[in-house]
């Protein structure tokens, strides 16, 4: 039997406007038989939080291409766990500086992609975690 589609939802929060990362990567995923849910611009950290409970998605990933990346994520991986949704995989790709990263994955961020990211890393990190998740939940 075919396993379903992982299920990505792409977020662009604050005032972040550029799409044209976050589009790349819709489509990559989508080709690669992803299912892929773009919740659109100007979204806040409880609004993505919701959609990706209400949308029951395996992946949220977040594009940041603006400085709002270490306010507005740390509080959308919290808000996740608090609403029930600290078992999905959150992603960040964008300009991320490297003195960022670690408050960012401290908070749960489980990888970051910086600008110029292959599409067919992104693609390959998740059809990995994906193998692992289900090989660990088959024991």
């Amino acid at each position: 039997m075919a396993q379903p589609p992982i299920r990505v939802l792409l977020a662009k929060l604050g005032l972040d406007t550029h799409t044209v990362g976050v589009t790349v990567i819709a489509h990559a995923l989508r080709d690669a038989g992803m299912e892929v849910i773009f919740t659109g611009l100007k979204q806040t950290p409880e609004m993505v939080a919701n959609t990706a409970i209400q949308e029951d998605v395996d992946v949220v990933g977040v594009s940041s291409l603006s400085a709002g990346h270490m306010r507005n994520i740390p509080l959308l991986a919290q808000l996740l766990r608090q609403k029930g949704g600290g078992d999905k995989l959150l992603i960040v790709g964008g300009v991320i500086p490297e003195e960022d990263q670690a408050v960012l994955r401290a908070a749960g961020v489980a990888r970051i992609f910086t600008m110029g990211a292959d599409t067919g890393e992104i693609v390959a990190y998740l059809n990995e975690w994906r193998a692992t998740r289900d090989a660990a939940g088959a024991c």
